[in-house]
């Protein structure tokens, strides 16, 4: 008689419990708010991990974080924000502190320069120009009051890329259970709580010692190909059609969402560790200019501005140690600068 008693207070307990949390969520959680996520953004929003890495022989300890919107960093009034970052894993840069990858030093350099403005990152890893257009369709209507002026295009690297996996294009999993996982975190104040209480107290180390050796054997017979170089070297290949046909399409569908928002883009294009020694990132390259002289787009040729390259830039193909950053920083920051005094 006890036991069924005590189990009889369980259940009463939890029932009573279960009630107070839903009625918290009802008239907290964002279940009925006009812009709630639903299932997207993935895992891409209210996240912080602590990673310990190392570059250029120094060891870094760090909070990686993307706040409630989705950016990196800590959260932002939306209608401050008008300078937006979007790139893959190349501007992402996760296993770098934030004041060190390239949106970080960008930001420095206009600080430096008196402006009160700053550049906010939206990269997220494997992301190409079509994931861009996503962006504008899935993402950015979600936010409120977010009416950037100005958008960066760091482009290149995975659009050059004939079998790039476009799951990382799509800001919501495929999978129905991860679709209902996704609505439920996304909306759900309690789970909100939890993982503020977690990131503050029991957030987990990554290691990430992975990027200390790894550009060792990258770099036993470097030879950087720049762009003079290049054009002598890629002069009588045979360009992939579907590849340049992939690629319009996804500047074009971009080009309407640019157009629609009235947003003043700016392209920036990629080199990798051995700059554009990859015929198809040196054609993507060449395409996003003509697509930014035919519409009048500003475009900051990137990989004309690397003439060379020392060693132990990138910790692999295509991702940036701090030293790299800094070099793709000195190249860029004063033309930026120059297109935001005309803007802002």
């Amino acid at each position: 008689m006890l036991k069924n008693k005590y189990i009889k207070i369980f259940y009463i307990n939890l029932i009573i419990l279960l009630s107070l949390i839903f009625l918290f969520e009802i008239f907290f959680g964002y279940w009925f708010k006009k812009n709630n996520f639903g299932y997207f953004m993935r895992h891409e929003r209210q996240k912080q991990n602590y990673y310990e890495t190392i570059h250029d022989e120094k060891k870094y300890q760090f909070y990686y974080k993307r706040n409630f919107y989705g950016f990196r960093g800590d959260d932002v009034n939306p209608e401050k924000m008008k300078i937006i970052f979007l790139g893959g894993s190349t501007g992402n840069q996760r296993v770098t502190p934030q004041n060190l990858t390239i949106v970080g030093l960008l930001n420095e350099k206009i600080k430096n320069n008196g402006f009160n403005f700053e550049i906010h990152n939206g990269s997220t890893d494997g992301k190409s120009t079509k994931g861009y257009v996503n962006d504008f369709k899935y993402w950015f209507p979600k936010i409120p009051n977010f009416n950037p002026k100005i958008i960066i295009f760091y482009t290149g690297i995975n659009d050059s890329n004939i079998m790039h996996d476009e799951k990382f294009d799509n800001p919501w999993r495929e999978s129905n259970f991860e679709k209902f996982r996704d609505y439920f975190k996304n909306n759900s104040r309690t789970v909100e709580l939890i993982k503020k209480i977690k990131f503050k107290y029991f957030a987990k180390l990554k290691k990430e010692y992975g990027i200390k050796n790894s550009s060792i054997n990258l770099y036993n017979d470097f030879n950087y190909i720049n762009y003079q170089d290049a054009k002598k070297m890629h002069l009588d290949k045979i360009p992939n059609q579907l590849l340049i046909s992939q690629f319009e399409q996804k500047l074009n569908s971009l080009n309407f969402y640019i157009k629609k928002y009235k947003i003043i883009p700016i392209f920036i294009t990629q080199v990798k560790y051995d700059g554009l020694s990859d015929y198809n990132l040196y054609l993507i390259n060449e395409k996003l200019k003509d697509f930014c002289k035919k519409n009048n787009y500003h475009i900051i040729k990137l990989d004309e501005k690397i003439i060379s390259l020392e060693k132990k830039t990138f910790f692999d193909t295509v991702h940036t140690l701090i030293k790299g950053n800094k070099v793709i920083v000195d190249k860029i920051h004063l033309d930026l600068i120059n297109i935001f005094k005309t803007y802002l």
